[in-house]
């Protein structure tokens, strides 16, 4: 019995409230032995005091060893196991744009990029081109025209963008484009399965006839398809956990995920502060919040550590008006390691912190890596944080006699 299954069983209800605040790509690496990681080198008083007060950890998203994309990253932490529930990049973009996707769609996520004269990358990402520029580019890309299928583009945010086919016969076993490296050009969409071969062929024409609409564009003259992908079905928080719940993003995908597991999307927030403002009027709606945080990953992806440092600087501040609202359970975690060192995601375990008052608290004096290695939670994979929120939240039964 898999340990979703087992807590569907025990569930129960009261007026416990459960934070989930997640630091996207939190855990990082020293640039040289022996020195601190970005979370370590940060001033992060708040979280430093939290954690005097809760239990550590350290979380493996998938398994030890196992890096992780953002999508099983954040369903570990929601608690449906990765490995069995596979959803891809652009099922969850659609859906976070608001896209209806319908049981023969296929969606993908597309980055746009930089080309040189020869057609190798320069840039996988347009140098982060400003959502007001890429999305009037992305809705040209509306005229591709390709027969037998119809042809859906949604603007999502900076260089992102999401492509939907429609059509009879369209399967997602369709290998990325994208070399995840510059100085070689992008990669062909390949098959991996017969069903997937013209779901293959429709992309290539996509890309064909993209490419020459982008062609004369300074940055983003090109791009890469990612996450080829059909809409799933998963248990809701309410089925599974018996959980009202709610999700606060900025970045579409992630409120893509939230959907799809059953949560609310609230607000229309732009930037963290605002985040926060959406929890406090929708505190007495909802029993579980999960609270998402980009710009930790996104400097780690950069290479940047001292932006990754300011980033997780920012993330702190606002702790206390999250602990203000009085919540049962606070936890405060990533959804993997984006270390600036590997300027990618990496298979590194990622701190965690739970604040409640059923805490055996471990005595840890601060919120980092080093410390999380000696907490009380040890070390455990991402599908057993939701169960751990909801027996200090007191919302799990005994099991048998």
């Amino acid at each position: 019995m898999e340990i979703q299954q087992l807590v569907r069983g025990l569930k129960s209800k009261n007026n416990s409230k459960i934070v989930l605040f997640v630091a996207d790509g939190l855990g990082g690496l020293p640039l040289e032995p022996g020195g601190p990681t970005e979370l370590e080198a940060a001033q992060t008083p708040n979280l430093d005091a939290l954690a005097k007060r809760s239990v550590l950890g350290l979380m493996h998203p998938i398994a030890p060893g196992i890096t992780p994309g953002s999508g099983p990253g954040h369903l570990g932490l929601f608690g449906y196991d990765p490995v069995k529930y596979l959803i891809g990049r652009g099922a969850l973009e659609a859906t976070g744009v608001g896209f209806k996707l319908e049981a023969n769609d296929v969606a993908i996520r597309c980055n746009f990029c930089t080309l040189d004269a020869k057609g190798n990358i320069t840039d996988r990402r347009a140098g982060r081109i400003p959502t007001d520029e890429s999305a009037p580019l992305a809705r040209k890309l509306r005229q591709v025209s390709i027969p037998g299928v119809e042809v859906f583009v949604e603007p999502v945010q900076e260089h992102r963008f999401v492509v939907v086919f429609r059509g009879e016969g369209l399967g997602d076993r369709v290998a990325d484009t994208d070399p995840q490296k510059t100085g070689v050009p992008p990669l062909a969409p390949k098959a991996s399965d017969d069903q997937s071969q013209k779901t293959a062929e429709v992309a290539q024409e996509f890309l064909a006839q993209a490419g020459k609409m982008l062609a004369d564009e300074p940055k983003a003259n090109g791009l890469t398809m990612r996450g080829f992908s059909k809409k799933p079905g998963l248990a809701t928080y309410e089925e599974t956990y018996g959980l009202r719940a709610a999700a606060i993003a900025v970045y579409p995908m992630y409120k893509g995920l939230a959907q799809l597991v059953g949560m609310d999307v609230v607000g229309k927030a732009k930037s963290l502060d605002e985040e926060i403002d959406v929890l406090e009027k929708a505190w007495d709606d909802y029993d579980f919040f999960f609270v998402h945080f980009k710009y930790t990953d996104s400097r780690g992806e950069d290479g940047n550590f001292d932006a990754k440092v300011k980033a997780t600087e920012e993330f702190d501040r606002v702790v206390p008006r999250v602990e203000a609202l009085g919540p049962t359970v606070l936890a405060v975690t990533g959804d993997h390691s984006t270390p600036a060192k590997l300027a990618s995601h990496s298979w590194h375990a990622v701190p965690v912190l739970i604040a409640s008052d059923t805490c055996r608290f471990d005595h840890c004096q601060a919120f980092s890596e080093r410390e999380a290695r000696c907490g009380e939670l040890g070390q455990f994979e991402a599908v057993y944080l939701m169960p751990l929120l909801l027996a200090h939240a007191d919302r799990l039964e005994k099991f048998g006699a």
